[in-house]
């Protein structure tokens, strides 16, 4: 499955539009490095890509299992050590009230793992860069 985005930059420092599709969104950089805070940064952007992709996975699971938990919540912290190149995810799921009944602990860890973002962050990743002037 192909996805295509654009971002746009102009003069305002590092607010940028992103398209995809028809939906859009706002990412600058905190004010501390230069920007307006008017958005999500980079990183933050990439977290939520895998907390929201986590969270829909799992949903599509329970649903089709029919189990009682109207409540998924899915945190994503994110390091990066730019130094060593390295970056962890931390990703911690909930589920409000719900009654998680004993053995569904490791399938849920399981559908997790199966999300596409987690898959995609844990394959092999090229870049290629093309100019367009």
């Amino acid at each position: 499955m192909a996805v295509k985005v654009k971002a746009t930059l102009g003069l305002e420092k590092y607010y940028t539009e992103v398209i995809a599709g028809e939906n859009h969104l706002i990412t600058d950089e905190p004010v501390k490095n230069g920007g307006g805070n008017k958005g999500f940064n980079p990183y933050e952007i990439l977290a939520t890509s895998l907390a929201s992709c986590t969270a829909a996975t799992l949903r599509m699971y329970i649903d089709r299992k029919g189990w009682n938990i109207p409540e998924i919540n899915v945190e994503v912290e994110l390091e990066n050590y730019p130094h060593i190149q390295t970056a962890q995810f931390t990703r911690t799921i909930s589920f409000g009230n719900a009654v998680i009944e004993p053995g569904w602990d490791d399938k849920i860890h399981k559908i997790a793992q199966a999300c596409p973002v987690h898959k995609i962050l844990n394959g092999n990743i090229e870049i290629q860069t093309l100019l367009d002037f």
